[in-house]
C-alpha cells in the first residue's frame, strides 16, 4: 500500500495488526517536537489523519479502490504525547456510497491509553 507523502515527512511507517488492519507508526525525532519532551500537537494530528486515510485505502482497495476528501477533522487531545514511538490507527464506523466516518486514535505505550482521538468524515469517489 502506498503511503502519503504527509507520511515520510512525520517518518511514519505502516505496521500491520494481527488481523491485517494497518496501524501507522511514528518515531520521535528533531521533526515532530513541541515543548522539549513533547511531540508538537499538528505531528500527533497528522498522524491521525495518515491514520485514518490508510484505513480508508485499506477498506476501499477491497473494493476497487477510490479516491477520498476530507470534510471535517476533530481532534480531542488526551495526554501530552511524550518521546518515544507513538501508534495510531483508524476505524471505519460507516462507510457509504458517497461519505465514509472514521474514527483514529493514536497511543504510545499503551493502546487502553490514548494521547489523541479524531472523528473525520470523508467524501468518497469509488473507482
Amino acid at each position: 500500500m502506498k503511503l502519503l507523502p504527509y507520511a515520510a515527512l512525520l517518518g511514519a511507517v505502516l505496521e500491520r495488526a494481527a488481523d491485517g488492519t494497518p496501524i501507522m507508526m511514528m518515531p520521535f525525532h528533531d521533526g515532530v517536537i513541541g515543548r522539549p519532551g513533547f511531540l508538537q500537537g499538528g505531528a500527533i494530528s497528522g498522524l491521525l489523519e495518515v491514520a485514518a486515510i490508510t484505513a480508508l485505502h485499506h477498506a476501499l482497495a477491497e473494493e476497487g479502490g477510490g479516491r477520498v476528501k476530507p470534510i471535517n477533522v476533530t481532534i480531542d487531545f488526551m495526554r501530552g504525547g511524550r518521546d518515544r514511538e507513538t501508534r495510531a490507527a483508524g476505524t471505519i464506523t460507516r462507510l457509504g456510497t458517497r461519505v465514509a466516518n472514521v474514527e483514529a486514535f493514536a497511543w504510545q505505550d499503551d493502546r487502553s491509553k490514548p494521547i489523541a482521538a479524531a472523528r473525520m468524515n470523508y467524501l468518497i469517489e469509488r473507482d
